[in-house]
């Protein structure tokens, strides 16, 4: 609804209550009232609290010394304090950290250093040293990297590049990995990753658009994971931030006014573009190499 700019139509105020009664009171939040806290729904929380401007209810300082208590030795993140490790709590916790001013409370150095060692020798990432390379977890490790200025020093963009256009089927749409069906999904994962790799230009864009566009429901509305299944809220995200980084909605506002006032998608933060100009959240890009004619 925020890319949508429509937040205003499912009232706002109710949600950020609701979201606050999920606040841990030694900080961090759950994914429901009275429920253990964990890093994955404390990024939630504050994303949804930073569209909605009301990061300032929070208890700012035990939700970053929360976040930062889950960093191991390693440089990698526990989600919560059993302490499983994934690369997608590095993602969380570099991108909560930021959003709190507060980045300072853990090793950034080793946290992007222990990425690293989650990378493939085809390019991408797992989510654990030795585990495949997989769309969602290419983008939580590219994420971090983007966000802890690393993409040069970790990145090989062209054999990355390659391994996520080649996650193009015949359909036009995205899969996740080798031999996989297309999923919507990963119109954000696999584009959010080549741009910030500056390869999103090695995928036939027009292709996915119209994959996209076959998995909405003509009747109910919503994005369905592939065509002729059932929308779902996750994948109508997912498919509105595709077309928002693949530039659809831009080049048909003429034919389509109501699409006028949708916002741009920030392929690292996952929120919209102004919103990461408002809180002066920053992050790394490579960019588009520059053919010359």
């Amino acid at each position: 609804m925020a890319l949508l700019h429509r937040e205003e139509e499912m009232k706002p105020s109710e949600i950020v209550d609701w979201v606050l009664q999920c606040e841990h009171p030694d900080g961090g939040f759950s994914g429901n009232i009275g429920h253990d806290r964990h890093l994955l729904y404390t990024l939630h929380a504050l994303l949804v609290l930073a569209m909605l401007g009301a990061l300032e209810r929070i208890q700012r300082d035990k939700c970053a010394v929360f976040v930062a208590s889950l960093q191991q030795s390693d440089g990698s993140f526990g989600g919560d304090e059993w302490q499983e490790i994934d690369t997608k709590f590095t993602y969380c916790a570099l991108s909560a950290l930021k959003i709190l001013e507060k980045l300072d409370l853990v090793n950034v150095e080793t946290a992007v250093a222990y990425v690293d060692k989650c990378r493939n020798f085809d390019g991408g990432f797992g989510n654990m040293p030795g585990c495949e390379s997989h769309g969602g977890h290419i983008f939580t490790a590219v994420s971090a990297l983007s966000m802890g200025f690393a993409l040069d020093q970790y990145v090989d963009d062209e054999l990355l590049g390659w391994w996520l256009c080649e996650r193009q089927c015949d359909s036009g749409g995205l899969n996740g990995r080798p031999e996989k069906q297309a999923d919507v999904c990963y119109s954000w994962w696999n584009i959010a990753s080549l741009i910030m790799i500056g390869k999103l230009d090695w995928i036939s864009k027009e292709k996915l658009i119209e994959f996209i566009l076959a998995c909405q429901d003509p009747e109910d509305g919503g994005i369905a994971d592939r065509p002729g299944n059932v929308a779902d809220v996750f994948h109508t995200f997912f498919g509105i931030a595709g077309l928002c980084m693949l530039g659809y909605f831009d080049r048909e506002k003429e034919t389509h006014p109501e699409y006028e006032g949708i916002r741009q998608i920030h392929p690292t933060f996952a929120i919209p573009t102004e919103v990461v100009e408002k809180l002066q959240l920053t992050a790394d890009m490579i960019m588009p190499e520059v053919h010359e004619d």
